[in-house]
């Protein structure tokens, strides 16, 4: 249990323990009182010999009185300040631990910034090699042959994509990677495929497109974040456009390694949801695999980063992606959803 979580729990040991201790008190007094008007009674049976006696059992109902009063004075006001104590303490608590949800969810979406800044940077870069410009430039079976080889190197070394994709003009798919593993890909037509339009609209070769995560049918329907750029003539950046380099990320596996790699102790993980949301909070990743493209996480996001209790009392921490050098990202958001511990 956490500091500012151990401040509540004493402070609700403290309200038992002094309310407990007032109810004794009230108890005393109240058979006081009856002890005092017994002895009155008696007092006044017994006449003149009992009037002493009278006027100590009437400073006795006096002193329970006085005792009584101090009681329900102390209760009352002990019970406002044991209230406002922990309705500090919750708030304090929710606080600090929204802000640690915050910073973890930012540093979420930041590995995934950096990850996928290295995606972009591999297809521009991936474009300009000599055997995808020459396949589509020659567009010879050699040449295609030669490309897919070049490809299936590529792949060898970074063996975070499912495949690389060569595509003419008119979006045919002329050269893969991974032929025998992908056999549909050769030859299908993508022009209608958003990642191939924009990435033919690029203005040079410094720029490229992203498609949203989605399944691929022609990749075994695997989730994959598709990068995209023109292939320009001779490799140059302003070159002419001709055709389109497409590249896969293996989404899922990179993805789940991110949610489920957030810095939480053994207990937080057993009521702690870590999820990548798009922009329209769609569920892109969760640390539970439950809701992946299907879910729409509910967010309240009034700022790029920050923290907030639900009315259940979930506390939740969210950042959108800052960007990282020149991927300024597509508005997703990392977010960190915990059930309170248990005091």
């Amino acid at each position: 249990m956490s500091a500012p979580e151990r401040i509540i729990s004493l402070t609700r040991t403290v309200h038992e323990v002094a309310n407990d201790k007032i109810q004794a008190i009230k108890k005393v007094t109240g058979t006081t009182r009856i002890l005092s008007l017994n002895a009155l009674i008696e007092a006044t049976r017994a006449g003149e010999a009992g009037r002493g006696f009278a006027v100590v059992a009437n400073e006795v109902k006096n002193v329970s009185h006085s005792i009584d009063a101090i009681t329900q004075s102390l209760e009352g006001d002990l019970s406002m300040s044991i209230q406002e104590l922990m309705l500090l303490g919750e708030n304090l608590v929710a606080q600090v631990r929204g802000s640690r949800l915050a910073d973890l969810a930012l540093h979420m979406i930041d590995i995934i910034d950096r990850n996928l800044y290295e995606r972009s940077c591999d297809v521009r870069w991936w474009a300009t090699d000599s055997a995808v410009v020459d396949c589509l430039a020659d567009p010879s079976p050699a040449a295609a042959a030669h490309a897919a080889k070049r490809l299936g190197v590529i792949l060898d070394s970074y063996t975070v994509y499912l495949d690389l994709w060569v595509a003419d003009a008119s979006g045919r798919v002329v050269a893969c990677g991974r032929p025998d593993r992908y056999p549909r890909a050769l030859g299908q037509d993508v022009s209608g495929q958003d990642w191939f339009r924009d990435a033919m609209a690029t203005g040079d070769g410094t720029a490229f497109a992203m498609a949203d995560i989605a399944a691929v049918p022609a990749l075994d329907n695997a989730l994959t974040a598709t990068y995209a750029t023109a292939i320009r003539e001779g490799g140059e950046v302003n070159g002419r456009v001709l055709g389109v380099l497409g590249i896969f990320f293996d989404w899922q596996p990179q993805a789940e390694c991110v949610v489920t790699g957030v810095r939480l102790t053994d207990e937080e993980r057993t009521r702690t949801r870590c999820l990548l949301v798009d922009r329209n909070h769609r569920v892109l990743a969760s640390s539970d695999g439950q809701g992946v493209l299907t879910e729409v996480a509910e967010l309240v996001a009034k700022q790029p980063m920050g923290a907030y209790v639900t009315p259940s009392g979930l506390v939740v921490g969210y950042a959108e992606t800052p960007g990282y050098e020149t991927y300024r990202g597509m508005g997703w958001k990392g977010v960190i959803v915990q059930v309170p511990a248990e005091d």
